[in-house]
């Protein structure tokens, strides 16, 4: 149970409840046009107001109007305005409070070349507010500085103390550690570029210092470059270890090379506020020797020329300025080494990167990777203020993507009540940033509404104040005194001693003789006068110390009078501060309130006109559909119409044909029917005069059955498979087998009843598939279709029909055959006799003779009969065959 207990995780540490807010101070500063520069889009109306208005040749809203815009803000600084009132205004307010323990945060935003750097960095005689910054600093803090190393940074966001002797040894082995960069001096030489940034009239001091504490202040400089963090005051060393070698022989990296900057991480302390890990944190004793630290991580931020600003930032600059702070010891002459005492406050000042658009700059390369970066960046800090502020005007609770972009998440402590935020809004009034300074101008309305916790007052140690003070009074008495050469021991008695020395000699004690009466008496009257001199000095001072002792008691009760009545108008003030505050709180509701019922009208206002736009265009819409919908109508009818003609006249076709092929047809029957009935009628005329005329029998032939007599002969029977009509399958003219011996595969259908003539003339088809019957698996396989149909005539001619075809796929998955062509083979049997053969007269006719010659011309056409009659040559489907055009 001890273990678990032991790794669980900490809590977190519950920050003191302030529901007082204020609001983020968004101030907006005009850059000066240039000489060649006409064209002004932006008018300062009043102190806290500015108009912009379109540049001639741009059309706002479509109908070509003009629309001028007005935005209001904390305060506008005009052209005119110096860097003394922009510091006093903006920065002097962060200033006093990072005196006072407080965080804050400064960024000065806008489009490129719009004068966000000359407003933080400033120019010699004109600083900005970063050297002004650093100045009221250091003069308001420069008697109550610790000595150098006493605070210590743990590199983990906090603040270690440490002693003078162990401070005194840490300086000793930093500047006798080579590799370790010293801490910059004062006394080194300025760079001449930021020599009097700021005249010692233009200097100020914050009011209200804590005298009873020790101050030292941490510099850092840090810049955001493609979401990458670098390190600007990190010396770049050059590498003394060995070149490495690769496998051909030659070194990778010469001696000489410098050793790129690594980027640096965000990091959580254990009070959940960010900082950026293995950040070099240097130490500064003066105003000069900040600003000269400032200036040497400036030389290395990433700069470009582009054709809207010479020497464009390529980076956000971010220069914190850290403040620690700890109370002195109950004596009032050293630091207290209580680590839980240390104060840490800090003030970030931002120099954004300006928005600028491509196709302006004339970027290229990495200069557009470079400026998609910055605007990325630039959009998430957009979208957290704007989540920020319909959170709170809202009432919800999203998300805010401060892990989006390395400022974001850089800032959100500051975002989350951990101190004051201000902008300063840089503008140019040219005409041609009109586009990008409008939507600068409704970012910074937007940011106006977002309201950050005020910090908490850190609490008062309960030490006595005005330790210092006295300390250094009783100090310079003891030189006084050191002067003067009394003695300087505190002890009453070793002091008394001393005036001791100073009274009258004793006389000579020398007894020479045992009767001397003169010797003792002198002696013992020397040492009565010497008494009654220290009694009397005792009393003065006695009566000296009861004196003190009641000015003393009379300025305590003086004090404690004037400080309980100074306590009952403090009490008396907060009861009047808390009356105000209610009064302010109820005034900031119902503004909050009524700013919202004006949204919420808006919205419903917006939302209205919306819909109003929306109805007109539906009704538009609905018009022209109906429109559409009655033209749709009408072609409907008229095509229907059309159809129904169409129709008729098809049918009435139709029928008109097929009538035709049904009268064809019979007329064909009938003409069938009478030339079998006239063939009927001769070989009954055959049969009745051989009958009629005697005749001998030819020699029986074993080979042929015998003639049944005439009463059992079967009556002649109709052919079951008649030959294809000539109107349902038409028969080319040409009849050609080049196709049939091709790459094309067959389906061979020949019915089991199909003769083998013996001859060599056979219609032989390669590569084809053998079928009694068609089946839909072999007419999958083939393209190609052929039926042969055998029929024998009454003459004793064996008429062979090839039918081809094609096999075509249907749209149901299955197989069809369309019929393109038809041969005709035919051939005559040599063993059977002639037609017309005369029957011999001298066989006699008897019922019980077998007719072996087949002479008689009834019983060969039976015979054909039967023949033909029995055969199963034709097909056992109906089949239907189309004349398919082939191409010339």
């Amino acid at each position: 149970m001890n273990r678990q207990g032991k790794f669980r995780t900490p809590r977190r540490p519950k920050r003191p409840v302030n529901n007082q807010k204020d609001p983020v101070g968004v101030y907006c500063r005009v850059r000066p046009l240039s000489g060649g520069e006409e064209e002004c889009c932006i008018e300062v109306i009043s102190s806290t107001t500015i108009q912009l208005h379109a540049p001639e040749g741009f059309k706002v809203n479509r109908n070509g109007e003009y629309k001028e815009t007005q935005y209001s803000f904390k305060k506008v600084f005009g052209v005119s305005v110096s860097q003394v009132e922009l510091f006093e205004h903006v920065a002097r307010p962060l200033v006093d409070d990072l005196i006072h323990g407080k965080n804050g945060l400064l960024f000065t935003y806008g489009v490129t070349g719009s004068g966000k750097t000359f407003t933080m960095t400033g120019s010699p005689g004109q600083g900005g507010l970063l050297p002004r910054s650093l100045d009221m600093i250091f003069n308001s803090i420069g008697p109550y500085q610790a000595k150098r190393y006493v605070f210590k940074t743990d590199d983990k966001n906090g603040m270690e103390i440490q002693g003078e002797v162990d401070a005194l040894l840490e300086r000793q082995r930093r500047e006798n550690n080579l590799p370790v960069p010293k801490t910059p001096s004062s006394r080194q030489k300025i760079d001449p570029e930021m020599v009097d940034m700021i005249t010692p009239e233009e200097a100020c001091k914050a009011d209200g210092v804590d005298e009873d504490s020790s101050y030292s202040v941490f510099v850092s400089y840090i810049e955001i470059y493609n979401n990458y963090i670098y390190d600007l005051l990190e010396e770049t060393q050059e590498d003394v270890v060995k070149p490495k070698w690769n496998g051909g022989g030659t070194p990778v990296r010469q001696n000489t090379e410098f050793i790129p900057p690594q980027s640096k991480i965000l990091r959580e302390d254990q009070n959940h506020n960010m900082y950026v890990a293995g950040c070099m944190e240097v130490e500064v004793k003066s105003a000069e020797e900040a600003f000269q630290v400032f200036w040497r991580g400036q030389k290395k931020r990433k700069v470009a020329n582009t054709r809207l600003n010479r020497e464009s930032s390529r980076s956000h600059s971010v220069f914190i300025i850290k403040l620690a702070q700890a109370p002195l010891d109950a004596d009032g002459d050293n630091v207290l080494q209580d680590k839980n005492q240390v104060s840490v406050s800090q003030l970030c000042l931002v120099d954004l990167a300006g928005s600028e658009r491509t196709g302006r700059t004339g970027a290229e390369g990495t200069r557009i990777r470079e400026a998609g970066n910055i605007n990325q960046s630039l959009l998430n800090l957009r979208t957290c203020i704007e989540t920020l502020r319909e959170n709170q005007m809202c009432g919800t609770n999203k998300m805010v993507p401060y892990r989006d972009s390395k400022v974001t998440h850089l800032f959100k402590n500051y975002f989350d009540g951990e101190g004051k935020v201000k902008m300063v809004v840089c503008v140019n009034p040219k005409g041609e940033d009109y586009e990008e300074t409008l939507l600068v101008m409704r970012f910074a309305e937007m940011t106006q509404e977002v309201e950050v916790a005020r910090p908490v007052d850190r609490p008062i140690c309960g030490l006595t104040p005005g330790r210092r003070h006295k300390n250094q009074a009783f100090k310079e008495e003891l030189c006084k005194l050191d002067e003067r050469g009394a003695p300087i021991e505190t002890d009453l008695t070793s002091f008394i001693n001393h005036l001791a020395l100073s009274l009258p000699p004793l006389p000579s004690c020398e007894l020479t003789d045992p009767s001397d009466d003169v010797t003792l008496p002198r002696l013992i009257d020397a040492l009565h006068n010497r008494q009654r001199i220290r009694q009397t000095i005792m009393e003065e001072y006695n009566r000296a110390a009861n004196t003190m002792k009641s000015l003393l008691q009379e300025l305590d009760s003086n004090l404690i009078s004037k400080e309980n009545f100074i306590h009952e108008q403090n009490g008396k003030l907060i009861e009047k501060d808390k009356i105000i505050q209610n009064n302010r709180a109820e005034i900031e509701r119902l503004e909050k309130k009524a700013k919202m019922q004006e949204h919420k009208m808006d919205i419903l206002q917006k939302t209205t006109k919306i819909y109003e736009d929306d109805k007109r265009s539906l009704q538009q819409e609905l018009e022209t559909r109906e429109q559409r919908l009655q033209r749709e109508l009408g072609e409907k009818m008229r095509l229907e119409q059309r159809m129904h003609g169409a129709v008729s006249d098809t049918q009435h076709k139709w029928e008109k044909e097929c009538e035709r092929r049904v009268n064809a047809m019979q007329l064909e029957m009938q003409n069938k029917l009478w030339v079998k009935d006239e063939k009927l009628k001769q070989l009954k005329a055959i049969v009745v005069e051989s009958k009629g005329s005697a005749r001998p029998d030819p020699p029986p032939r074993q080979s042929r059955p015998q003639r049944p007599p005439r009463d059992e002969c079967p009556p002649p029977k109709r052919s079951a498979s008649p030959s294809p009509l000539p109107t349902t399958t038409p028969v080319r003219p040409l009849h050609r087998r080049s196709r049939s011996a091709g790459a094309e595969k067959w389906v061979d259908h020949k019915p089991t009843s199909s003769l083998d003539l013996g001859t060599v003339l056979q219609p032989v088809i390669p590569n084809a598939i053998q079928v009694s019957a068609p089946n839909e698996k072999a007419l999958s396989k083939c393209d190609r279709y052929v039926l042969t149909h055998q029929e024998v005539a009454s003459d004793g001619e064996v008429q062979t029909k090839l039918i081809k075809g094609e096999v075509i796929k249907t749209r149901g998955g299955g197989q069809a055959v369309q019929f393109t062509d038809i041969e005709t083979l035919r051939q005559e049997l040599t063993t059977a006799p002639s037609r017309k053969r005369k029957s011999s007269e001298n066989v006699p006719s008897s019922g019980d003779q077998q007719d072996g010659a087949w002479t008689d011309v009834e019983t060969r056409c039976s015979m054909a009969v039967e023949m033909k009659a029995g055969s199963n040559a034709g097909p056992g489907y109906e089949h239907h065959g189309i004349t398919k055009r082939r191409k010339p």
